[in-house]
C-alpha cells in the first residue's frame, strides 16, 4: 500500500514557524561566521600570502582563535540540525519548481547544506584526529569553507524580506498548538547547544575542564603535556653526534647540545595551541632566536627557515617571520617544565614561539637557514 505524500501545510507544529526557524538561522548565522572568519585566520598564518603578518604579542591569541574556531563549530552541530528540522516541511511542497528563481533558491539551499555538513563532519573528525579519507584535510575544508559561507549570504539575501517578518515584533501571535512550543523548542535548542559547547571548550578553557567531558588531550602525555605526533611516528633516532646547523650569509655554524646550553638561556610560560582546538600552557626553556641570531652574526627580525629531522611529515619544515625571531620570546627549546625536552616533545631542541600553531612549532630541529 502506497502512504501519501503529506502537503507542506499539514505541518503545523511550532518549531516549524519562520519565526523558529529565522532565529535559529540567526543565531547559526553568528556561529557559522565566526568560525569561517577564525579559520580563515588558521588558513593565513599556516599558508601566509605576501599582504598577511602575523604578530608575535599578545602570547595567547592564536589560543583564543582557534579555540573559538572548533567552539563555534560544535555549537554550529545541533543548530543546524536544530534549522533542517524547522524547514525539513518545505520539502513537500508543492509544485516542486514554480520558476527560475525557485529553483535557484532551491539549489542554493542544497548547496549550503551540503557544504555545511561536510565542514561541520569533517572538522569535528579532524578534532578526533580521525582522518578516513584519502584528501588533503587543510586545503580541501578551507575550499568548502568559502562555498558555505558565499552560499549562506545567497540564502540570506534570498531570505532576507521573511527574515525580516518573521524577527518583528508586530508579527501576529497565531494559537498555541499541541506539541512543543516555539518558545519551548528553541530553549531547547539553546540548551543542548550549550551542553555541546561546555563539554568540549575545556580543551581550550583551562577553568571549564573539570566539567567538559569531551576536553581531549589536555593534560595528558608526557612531560604534562599532550603529543600529537610522537618521535616513533615521525621516525626520528638520536645520534650523538648530532648537530644544528645555523645557516647565515656569513656561512653555517654548528652547535652541539652542550654549546646550546651555554649559550644565555631564556625561560617562558608559553602556551601550545593545536589546530585541532586543544591548548595547553607550559614552562619552556632555551636559547632565544635573537640571542642564537646575534651569536652567529646575523640580525634578529630575519626570517629564518626551520628544518627538522622528521621523516615523511607534512610539517617538516616551517619558516619563522621576522616578527617572531624579533621577540625573545621566541625560542630553541631544550626543557619542558623543567626537564630536558622527551624524544616525543622534540628532544634535543624544538621550536616553541609566541602566538603559533602548533604544527608550526617545529620539533626535533637540525636546521636553521636565516633567509
Amino acid at each position: 500500500m502506497k502512504l501519501p505524500i503529506p502537503a507542506e501545510e499539514q505541518f503545523r507544529a511550532p518549531a516549524h514557524h519562520e519565526r523558529v526557524t529565522s532565529r535559529i538561522g540567526l543565531a547559526l548565522a553568528v556561529t557559522f561566521t565566526t568560525c569561517f572568519v577564525t579559520g580563515l585566520i588558521s588558513h593565513l598564518i599556516q599558508h601566509p600570502p605576501g599582504w598577511f603578518a602575523w604578530p608575535s604579542r599578545p602570547v595567547g591569541l592564536y589560543r583564543v582563535t582557534q579555540g573559538l574556531h572548533v567552539i563555534s563549530g560544535v555549537a554550529s552541530i545541533p543548530l543546524l540540525l536544530a534549522k533542517l528540522w524547522s524547514v525539513y516541511p518545505k520539502l513537500f511542497g508543492r509544485p516542486l519548481v514554480r520558476s527560475l528563481p525557485h529553483a535557484l533558491e532551491r539549489l542554493s539551499i542544497l548547496v549550503l547544506s551540503g557544504a555545511a555538513f561536510f565542514e561541520l563532519t569533517t572538522g569535528l573528525l579532524n578534532v578526533a584526529q580521525n582522518y578516513p579519507w584519502g584528501f588533503y584535510f587543510p586545503q580541501v575544508h578551507y575550499a568548502v569553507a568559502w562555498l558555505a559561507i558565499g552560499s549562506i549570504l545567497v540564502h540570506v539575501a534570498v531570505k532576507l524580506p521573511i527574515i525580516r517578518r518573521a524577527l518583528s515584533r508586530t508579527t501576529v501571535e497565531e494559537p498555541p498548538a499541541e506539541g512543543l512550543s516555539r518558545r519551548g523548542f528553541l530553549v531547547t535548542t539553546g540548551l543542548v547547544t550549550g551542553v555541546a559547547v561546555v563539554a568540549t571548550a575545556g580543551a581550550t578553557v583551562p577553568f571549564l575542564r573539570g566539567v567538559s567531558a569531551l576536553a581531549w588531550k589536555t593534560g595528558k602525555g608526557t612531560q604534562n603535556l599532550p603529543v600529537n605526533r610522537t618521535a616513533a611516528a615521525a621516525r626520528v633516532t638520536w645520534s650523538p653526534d648530532w648537530r644544528l646547523s645555523v645557516v647565515t650569509s656569513h656561512g653555517t655554524t654548528k652547535f652541539s647540545l652542550d654549546e646550546l646550553r651555554a649559550l644565555p638561556q631564556t625561560t617562558a610560560e608559553l602556551p601550545i595551541a593545536c589546530v585541532e582546538g586543544w591548548s595547553q600552557s607550559a614552562t619552556w626553556r632555551g636559547v632565544s632566536l635573537p640571542t642564537l641570531l646575534k651569536a652567529v652574526g646575523a640580525a634578529p627580525g630575519t626570517a629564518v627557515r626551520v628544518s627538522s629531522s622528521e621523516r615523511g611529515g607534512l610539517y617538516g619544515v616551517s619558516v619563522l617571520p621576522g616578527e617572531h625571531t624579533a621577540d625573545e620570546l621566541t625560542l630553541l627549546a631544550l626543557e619542558l617544565n623543567g626537564e630536558v625536552l622527551a624524544p616525543d616533545h622534540g628532544f634535543p631542541c624544538r621550536i616553541i614561539a609566541p602566538n603559533r600553531p602548533g604544527v608550526l612549532q617545529t620539533k626535533w630541529v637540525t636546521k636553521l637557514e636565516a633567509l
